[in-house]
């Protein structure tokens, strides 16, 4: 019987820096499919789109994703299903949320 190395997996290699997902524009090139690569890009999205405490229209949500992917409604699903971004029941309003085990609401920092 022959033993093949198996895959490395997300913890056997460092992570990569949420830079490597844009192009030199400020683009995201492609939402990451792994769980764990996007959940890091959704924290970088966060901080830097969202302030704390402010709430937040839907239609400025979906520009504020707009200025980096054209897909806006799947960043902006993957947000609340993260618990990235609260919705209203009504869908009107959206805000930034603490993610657990971050102090005061801030989002961990990404490699």
């Amino acid at each position: 019987m022959t033993s093949h190395p198996s895959r490395s997996s997300d913890e056997a290699r460092p992570p990569r820096p949420v830079a490597d997902l844009f192009s030199a524009d400020g683009r995201l090139k492609a939402i990451p499919r792994r769980p764990a690569r996007r959940e890091a890009l959704l924290a970088h999205l966060t901080e830097s789109l969202f302030a704390p405490g402010r709430d937040y229209r839907e239609p400025e949500v979906n520009q504020a994703l707009l200025t980096v992917h054209e897909d806006f409604s799947a960043l902006r699903r993957y947000l609340v299903i993260g618990g990235f971004l609260a919705r209203t029941k009504d869908g009107s309003a959206y805000r930034r949320q603490q993610r657990p085990g971050s102090p005061e609401g801030a989002i961990p920092a990404v490699a």
